[in-house]
């Protein structure tokens, strides 16, 4: 029997910082929760919105692999590698922070609030060199079907490269539509997060922007109730 943990989206962490309206599924800033800490390597999950003409200042991190989705608007991502560019829906950013890096992240958009999911996986190396990587995943590829958006590094899989044994998938489904995944090691669960839509998922009904976390399982089914669109981490559990 599959051990599950749901997390509904009106019990997330929530900020409001006035340019910045933020939800937390795991524990963050000035929010904590101790059940809520992280699943498996899967440690940060911020569903952020920003104001127009706002963003994050110049700040450092370390020795974490960082996954950034735009929802909505754009996101100007600017490092101390020498990046600036711009990300918009359907791409998918990924920055190692490795030995270390500082970058800020802004909406350029003067009229329009940009919404982005940002994730943190814990690496499996330390202090690698930083590094930078930018995609776009067309959505047509992911339509009923599962589109690789992260994979290990050192693996022959699609999608871009973290320092870590986990893979991101995301899928839009049709409604009446279902999708079944096998975990590619025993030991790894799975964070199912539902950006839009209704899916049912171990027998637990999801809504728009809950949250099921699946382990000690073989894997998984997702059936949609209605049109949905889906994000899945399958990440170690220890």
């Amino acid at each position: 029997m599959a051990k599950t943990v749901f997390h509904a989206a009106d019990k997330r962490g929530h900020a409001q910082h006035g340019w910045l309206d933020a939800h937390h599924s795991f524990s963050f800033a000035n929010w904590y929760d101790p059940t809520k800490v992280h699943f498996g390597v899967l440690r940060v999950l911020n569903d952020d919105i920003i104001d127009a003409g706002m963003g994050f200042g110049r700040h450092p991190h370390d020795n974490m692999e960082i996954i950034t989705i735009v929802l909505d608007g754009t996101l100007e991502h600017k490092d101390s590698m020498g990046h600036a560019q711009q990300i918009v829906p359907n791409e998918v950013q990924v920055m190692s922070a490795g030995s270390g890096v500082t970058h800020s992240e802004y909406n350029p958009d003067p009229n329009k609030k940009a919404n982005l999911l940002q994730t943190w996986i814990f690496p499996n190396k330390k202090n690698v060199s930083p590094r930078y990587d930018q995609k776009m995943f067309p959505p047509e590829e992911r339509m009923n079907q599962l589109q690789t958006i992260v994979s290990p590094m050192d693996n022959g899989d699609a999608g871009m490269k973290i320092h870590q044994d986990a893979w991101i998938y995301r899928t839009t489904l049709d409604a009446g539509k279902s999708i079944k995944h096998a975990f590619r090691d025993k030991n790894n669960g799975a964070y199912i997060f539902l950006i839009d839509g209704q899916i049912k998922a171990e027998g637990q009904v999801l809504g728009k922007r809950d949250a099921l976390g699946i382990s000690e399982a073989e894997g998984f089914e997702i059936v949609a109730d209605a049109a949905s669109d889906v994000l899945i981490f399958e990440v170690p559990m220890t």
